[in-house]
């Protein structure tokens, strides 16, 4: 291995196998929970939709706070205490329906739960990745991340019908709370020597010196995470260029079942199919981001890429029978590609941006406007579908996913050529201040 590889520390490797476990959980349980709405309780199709909204409201409601909050803990505590939570609150699902005392009500309190234990996951996990394996080794860390996830998209919700369909849905329910157990499992295990120290974290130091938290109460740290974020032209880029996609993304993804199924009388296999090419094309623009970015520069690759690559979103509208539909796939997994490409330099650029007292609530700013933008974009595609139609809802999130590479483009993101260098860790007391190559 390269004296980069993110794979050295045997931190990284713990966290890895413990996020593969956590996706896997994640993605049977996305499969499965709507179906014993369905199938166990009967739930109409917008029982099954508020399902899905609490699933991710946890993100809008205590994403700010929580970055706050996790930068004043222990991170490898929070990822655990997550998990655990997480592991309780799908456990209780067969036992409830095993007892004939399972109810919407009760489906409803588990995701919602179980969305703010993985907002706590989430941003611990991205903010303890600079700590596990050095800033040098960031985009690397983050291709295999990136790549796992998108992995997980793919192989997770497969395995989860398979489950369902063999087992029913409330087994496979059980199946999510052992992975979100074997995740706690993984992450409590011991490492050796220096490195246990890295997952278990550290209390941040603050700006002054002090711990995080010394400067003022909740409400100013969250303020000054929403300040780093939004008073840095890159960093403001880069959240307007993800929010702007996942808006895209989020009405066109929200209107393909129904386009599929209704329109064009295309099965739900093919959907599933079209669904799985653009997983496939994230997972490819994961592995294929450090050497494109290594060979024509960082912020090149951010910008540029996305000039060429995101007016193939065009092609998703025309979707039809036959050739149509390849075109419009071509299309779809080219988008995802350069969707993966940013993921990937993105979450490493913003990481390097920022000093390690921050990057909880950095990563809480980003998660909130990007899970924001995902509620606003499923209320867009419910509104012009109604109003307007399905093609020009369609047209509408194909336009976001063309236009969302220009913030990075029109910023300093692209003239970057390499990635800013590390921000210094806090010095002892009395020694003299290291001096930094600023990020902007």
């Amino acid at each position: 291995m390269t004296s980069d590889s993110p794979w050295r520390s045997r931190d990284f490797r713990t966290l890895f196998t413990a996020t593969a476990f956590s996706q896997l959980g994640t993605n049977i349980g996305y499969v499965a929970v709507p179906l014993i709405a369905v199938s166990a309780l009967d739930a109409s199709a917008g029982e099954v939709g508020l399902l899905a909204t609490l699933s991710t409201v946890a993100f809008l409601l205590i994403g700010l706070p929580a970055g706050a909050w996790v930068d004043r803990m222990r991170h490898r505590r929070v990822l655990i205490t997550a998990d655990l939570v997480r592991a309780a609150l799908f456990a209780s699902v067969p036992s409830a329906w095993a007892l004939d005392a399972l109810t919407l009500e009760h489906l409803y309190a588990v995701v919602l739960l179980n969305g703010c234990a993985t907002v706590f996951f989430d941003v611990g996990s991205q903010s303890i990745l600079p700590r596990l394996v050095g800033r040098e080794s960031l985009v690397r860390a983050n291709a295999a991340v990136v790549s796992l996830q998108a992995a997980g998209n793919v192989a997770g919700r497969g395995a989860g019908g398979g489950i369902v369909q063999m087992f029913t849905a409330p087994v496979a329910v059980i199946g999510v709370g052992v992975l979100y157990l074997a995740s706690a499992v993984r992450l409590a295990l011991p490492s050796a020597g220096r490195t246990r120290r890295e997952t278990d974290g550290v209390v941040p130091q603050g700006a002054d010196g002090g711990r995080a938290g010394s400067r003022g109460g909740l409400a100013a740290q969250i303020a000054e995470g929403l300040r780093h974020v939004l008073r840095n032209a890159e960093l403001r880029a880069l959240a307007l260029t993800a929010s702007l996609t996942n808006l895209g993304s989020q009405i066109v993804n929200k209107l393909l079942p129904v386009l599929f199924t209704r329109e064009l009388g295309l099965s739900a296999g093919v959907l599933g199919l079209y669904w799985a090419a653009g997983g496939a094309g994230i997972l490819l623009g994961a592995r294929c981001a450090r050497p494109v970015a290594r060979r024509f520069g960082h912020g090149r690759t951010l910008g540029v890429a996305g000039l060429v690559m995101a007016p193939t979103a065009l092609l998703v509208p025309l979707i039809d029978r036959g050739p149509w539909l390849w075109l419009a796939g071509a299309g779809w997994m080219l988008v995802t590609f350069k969707i993966g490409v940013d993921n990937v330099l993105g979450v490493s650029l913003r990481q390097r941006l920022t000093p390690d007292p921050l990057l909880g609530r950095m990563n809480a700013t980003f998660r909130f406007m990007l899970t924001g933008a995902i509620a606003v974009g499923s209320a867009v595609a419910g509104l012009i579908g109604e109003l307007a139609g399905l093609r020009v809802a369609m047209w509408v999130g194909a336009g976001c996913l063309t236009l969302a590479f220009l913030p990075v483009f029109l910023s300093p993101v692209r003239r970057r050529k390499e990635l800013p260098q590390p921000w210094a860790p806090a010095r002892p007391a009395g020694s003299p201040p290291k001096e930094r190559t600023p990020g902007a």
